[in-house]
């Protein structure tokens, strides 16, 4: 119903846009000397529509006026020029004069203002690659005391292009000392320099309306708040796919160098990697669509490459390959495949197991990583049996912990998991659970809603513990704060993010009445904008509509969930978490719900952290890692350096020989032999102090005798 309402309501909307562009089409603001980016007319609708669901249907219940457009503006601004090396000030003086008068332009769908001034941007961005590039080979002195400010952010803007001038050469400057330290020679520092700046020129020509479009809308939903995010078509797919772990085509990772398109990994199981005709360092020169005419995709944008290469399943693709040892100038190959779906287990869950002595007693413990919390709900819908989701796939690596690997504990693994789906953070805390509620949901309205789960029994009932950090956020919070108020197992870590907001996926197309598309789709003609089968794309937009609470009453938006044991964080909390957003909805509470708690782990968990403490005493890890944090805090307030070479040269000498000090301490403590000056550690030596504390915290846990009775077995 709230879809179909919704409908409703754009069917008349997108009508009366239609007809608006087609009565009253509104000049747009040119840039002298550059080929203007001009917006298409159903982005101007998109806009309008965007402006309209925030207004009616985000949380927040916030009307886009004066106020949210200056935010807007900034914003803006501070995208297209984060460190302040394109505009001047007086660019800046003649973009305030806008200030108060996007919102209104943004309800009308008129996007001229945006683009004129992504189109100022792309001028200057022009002027100053073109200026950098007649520095490369001036004859710098090297031993000058001079220094770069490479962290403009908070500086005030330049005041001239005289300015601007010098901070470029200064650039340059920069990143030839760079070269020289790395041991190149001043002729070739030069080529890679003037390879790399040429490179950077060519990209700003590929630069199309989509990009900028996407970057107006990132400005305006941003403004509204951190977590409603518009996609246009090429984003929202690729959202999608990345929620569903899985997409459909030939099985390959791509990637862009020299302007050729390169295949940079095969991926097992694949079309690509069954067919044995590709390698990664291949490199693909034109595409055709079944038995069609090839596609030279010389010099083409990446994303314009993969989605020729993409396509259903089912269809087939012909690929002209140079092979990665051949010369360019080699004669192709040409190879046939047909696309398949594609799943992509190595960012899936995926579980190890290791083993920890703790006071005379050795443990197996079964470690299980979720980098996110994924469904494919487009397969899950159409009834596949073997649709991809993250519950199922941690079920079945419980089942194989459980009995094959023979565990006595499981710690999970969250730490950087930003979250993702709601449904799987209540089916994934089921498996740790009898039955109960897991989170509750306040809606527009204020009304509230308990999710539980309700399948009796439990996939694992020993005991459990979940890492978590700054990054861990969303679903990830639901879930380890669902774990700590049912005392079900302990949270180690660092505070996580706070994002307590609920995201509802919207995808124009299927709101909008197919008459209007059509109508659409008549009116733009050859849009530059995505289309299938000749209907427009209009993207999706994910707006916030909710706000998730523990079942304990309390939100994890703002103050996210903290842990039982903490740890140093690595990352600034000040800089990073739902705090630190300026746009960010508070933290508040409401009633608690109907739970009951496994057990009360109160005295558990002061006896774990003084097992803890005394460890920490001892660790040499923990004093490195101490250090480690303490010298990141010492240079986050570095806004320069200097340009002298041997100085550099002799900073640099100095943290290298002090980070390889650090390791050596560490790797000495544990017995392992001291690495030199540009040895690789194997991927069997390298050390996460963090998750090897948790093992021996989870360890400490099972010393204790108190079982999980009020568990229940399947």
């Amino acid at each position: 119903m709230f879809k179909e309402m919704l409908r409703r309501i754009l069917f008349v909307t997108f009508t009366a846009a239609v007809i608006a562009c087609q009565a009253a089409p509104k000049p747009q603001l040119k840039v002298e000397g550059i080929e203007n980016i001009q917006p298409d007319v159903q982005q101007g609708l998109v806009c309008k529509q965007v402006v309209e669901l925030i207004e009616n249907y985000n949380y927040k219940k916030i009307k886009i006026n004066d106020s949210i457009s200056s935010l807007i503006l900034d914003r803006y601004i501070k995208s297209l020029d984060p460190s302040r090396t394109y505009f001047t000030s007086a660019d800046l003086k003649s973009f305030d004069q806008y200030r108060t008068v996007l919102d209104d332009d943004f309800r009308k769908g008129d996007l001229s203002v945006p683009f004129y001034m992504f189109n100022v941007y792309l001028k200057r961005y022009n002027e100053w690659i073109n200026y950098s590039m007649s520095q490369i080979k001036t004859k710098f002195d090297f031993t000058k005391d001079e220094t770069y400010v490479y962290d403009r952010e908070k500086m005030p803007w330049a005041v001239s292009s005289t300015a601007l001038n010098d901070l470029w050469k200064k650039r340059i400057k920069y990143e030839l000392v760079n070269l020289r330290i790395a041991g190149n020679d001043d002729a070739k520092n030069v080529e890679t320099l003037t390879k790399r700046y040429e490179n950077l020129r060519l990209q700003a020509t590929k630069v199309n309306n989509q990009d900028v479009f996407q970057e107006v809308m990132d400005a305006l939903t941003g403004a509204v708040d951190p977590h409603t995010n518009y996609f246009n078509p090429r984003n929202a797919q690729a959202f999608n796919e990345d929620m569903a772990r899985s997409f459909e085509g030939i099985g390959a990772r791509l990637m862009l160098e020299n302007e050729v398109l390169k295949i940079s990994e095969v991926i097992p199981g694949g079309p690509a990697f069954k067919s044995k005709l590709l390698n990664a360092g291949d490199r693909i020169i034109g595409i055709a669509q079944g038995q069609g005419e090839f596609e030279d995709i010389s010099g083409w944008r990446i994303d314009n490459s993969v989605a020729k290469i993409k396509g259903p399943k089912g269809t087939v693709v012909r690929l002209k390959i140079i092979p990665a040892a051949q010369e360019m100038t080699s004669k192709p190959v040409i190879i046939q495949l047909v696309r398949e779906k594609i799943v992509m287990e190595d960012i899936s869950a995926k579980k190890t197991v290791k083993t920890v002595n703790s006071d005379g007693k050795s443990f197996k413990i079964g470690v299980i990583t979720i980098p996110s919390f994924y469904a494919d709900f487009k397969a899950a819908s159409a009834g596949d049996p073997n649709y991809k989701s993250t519950t199922r796939d941690v079920r079945l690596l419980l089942d194989t912990l459980k009995n094959m690997d023979k565990v006595d504990g499981i710690v999970m693994d969250l730490r950087g998991n930003g979250g993702g789906s709601l449904v799987e953070a209540i089916d994934l805390t089921g498996l740790f659970i009898d039955k109960g509620p897991v989170v509750q949901v306040k809606d527009l309205k204020n009304g509230i809603e308990v999710s539980e789960d309700r399948n009796a029994g439990a996939a694992w009932t020993g005991p459990f513990a979940v890492m978590v950090d700054r990054l861990s956020a969303s679903a990830s919070e639901i879930f380890a704060g669902a774990i700590q108020d049912y005392g079900r197992g302990i949270i180690m870590g660092t505070q996580t993010y706070g994002k307590g907001t609920v995201q509802s996926s919207l995808d124009l197309n299927r709101i909008v009445s197919e008459s209007i598309m059509n109508k659409l789709a008549g009116l733009i003609g050859k849009s530059s904008l995505k289309t299938a089968n000749g209907v427009p794309q209009l993207g999706q937009i994910n707006l916030t509509m909710a706000k998730f609470y523990r079942v304990n009453g309390s939100s994890t938006q703002h103050k996210g969930v903290m842990p039982d044991i903490q740890f140093p964080s690595l990352y600034p909390m000040d800089k990073i978490g739902e705090d630190t957003e300026p746009s960010a909805l508070p933290w508040d509470e409401v009633s608690k719900s109907n739970f009951k708690p496994v057990q009360d782990l109160t005295a558990v968990k002061a006896e774990l952290q003084a097992k803890h403490d005394e460890r920490m005493k001892k660790s040499t890890d923990y004093k490195m890692l101490q250090k480690d944090i303490a010298e990141m805090k010492s240079r986050q307030s570095e806004v320069s350096v200097t340009l002298n070479e041997a100085k550099l040269k002799q900073e640099r000498d100095k943290l290298e020989a002090s980070a390889l000090a650090r390791t050596n301490e560490i790797r000495s403590s544990r017995g392992l032999p001291p690495l030199k000056k540009g040895d690789k550690i194997t991927k069997e030596e390298r050390l996460d102090f963090v998750e090897e504390e948790s093992l021996n915290i989870l360890a400490d846990l099972m010393q204790n005798a108190k079982p999980y009775e009020t568990v229940k077995v399947n």
